[in-house]
């Protein structure tokens, strides 16, 4: 008989008779032979992906205004002390200054897409207090708040700074200077001084940021006009796109990339609706994003009924917004022209608004050609101009 011992162990041998030996195996096998059995088919197996965010839940995560409570560090303090050593009675005042407060200042970081990671409350390190022997406490190190590039800061209503490049920085809230300590009253008059000073307390300030989007071109059009359509067409960007409105719940920028090397780039705003400056809709305080553009595109439904009146009502909602903002260089783009009811109303729209508009389709891909070299020229005229200069 085979000891239950030997079963309990994986596969041995075990004597069966004279002469004769028996292999025993562990039953029910072991969860390692089952994955051996099993180890093809989980090669093939994809690895888990990240699963996607939905616009609305991208959208808690964008957060475009934002308020700050900055403080500098404050500076050390000095020190009131005298020299001791053998045989030197009157040593002297050897007491350090205090380190000074660390400022606190913002940097505008092309990584950074929001200010959502941008908290409430921003406190400098302090300075150390100095020491015997004429040693200086250690200033407080800088502490860098990264913002997105376009951000504004502002104290009150006054604009303060404009953190428009990669790399601009602005310090917020300046630290406290450090104390003196009693080394710095030596005099003839005073040779032995016990006077020191504390350190003073950091500058304390209440900032607004504001981000502006980065962009040459801004899109503006009714929602379901395709705006986000049109981005994923013409660059790398993808937005959400679905049949319903106010898919687009925040800004998005695209890179449309030319022959020339040249980089466009072009930003997708939320839908406007009628009524956006009465905070109908979504409203029409994320046409802060298309302040910075140089040129707009005026998107077009051209399914919807009497399609050209939506540009009069996109320019009436952009100069509710700021006044001179529907002025800028414009082009006018007719979208879905791939419907039958669209390409029906293409003349009369071009008799009401001219030649000039380009009538294309996102969903095809039908005169997107020309849209491009339209936005080249656009460039190059507005916005290398300006680096010529």
């Amino acid at each position: 008989m085979v000891p239950s011992r030997l079963l309990s162990l994986g596969p041995r041998t075990v004597p069966g008779g004279v002469g004769h030996w028996t292999q025993v195996r562990r039953w029910p096998p072991s969860p390692r032979l089952l994955s051996d059995s099993c180890g093809d088919h989980a090669k093939h197996q994809e690895p888990p992906r990240k699963k996607l965010l939905s616009e609305k839940k991208l959208k808690r995560h964008f957060v475009d205004h934002r308020r700050v409570l900055v403080c500098g560090g404050r500076g050390g303090d000095g020190v009131s002390c005298f020299h001791s050593e053998p045989r030197k009675e009157f040593g002297g005042p050897d007491g350090g200054d205090g380190g000074n407060g660390g400022h606190v200042v913002l940097r505008a970081d092309r990584q950074v897409k929001s200010l959502s990671p941008v908290l409430s409350r921003y406190q400098g390190f302090h300075g150390e207090s100095g020491g015997r022997k004429n040693c200086f406490g250690r200033s407080g190190a800088l502490l860098y708040v990264p913002v997105p590039v376009g951000t504004l800061v502002k104290e009150g209503k006054e604009v303060v700074a404009d953190l428009s490049c990669p790399g601009d920085e602005y310090v917020a809230a300046r630290g406290g200077a450090g104390g003196k300590g009693n080394r710095f009253f030596l005099a003839n008059e005073n040779r032995a001084p016990v006077t020191c000073t504390p350190g003073q307390p950091g500058q304390e300030r209440i900032l607004f940021l504001e981000l502006k989007t980065m962009a040459h071109a801004g899109m503006v059009g009714f929602p379901n006009a395709g705006k986000s359509s049109l981005l994923r067409a013409i660059s790398n960007a993808r937005p959400a796109v679905a049949s319903y409105p106010f898919t687009t719940l925040k800004p998005h920028v695209g890179i449309v990339h030319c022959e020339d090397h040249q980089q466009i780039a072009v930003a997708d705003i939320p839908g406007l609706i009628r009524g956006a400056h009465q905070n109908r809709g979504l409203g029409n305080t994320f046409l802060r994003h298309i302040e910075r553009c140089r040129f707009l595109l005026f998107i077009v439904d051209l399914s919807e009924p009497e399609p050209w009146t939506q540009v009069e009502d996109l320019k009436f909602e952009l100069e509710k917004h700021e006044v001179g903002l529907s002025e800028r260089p414009h082009v006018v783009v007719a979208n879905k022209i791939d419907l039958p009811q669209a390409r029906a109303a293409l003349p009369q729209l071009r008799a009401r608004l001219g030649p000039n508009v380009i009538a294309l389709s996102a969903a095809t891909g039908e005169n997107l050609e020309v849209l491009l070299l339209r936005l080249q020229e656009l460039h190059s005229r507005h916005v290398g101009a300006e680096l010529r200069w």
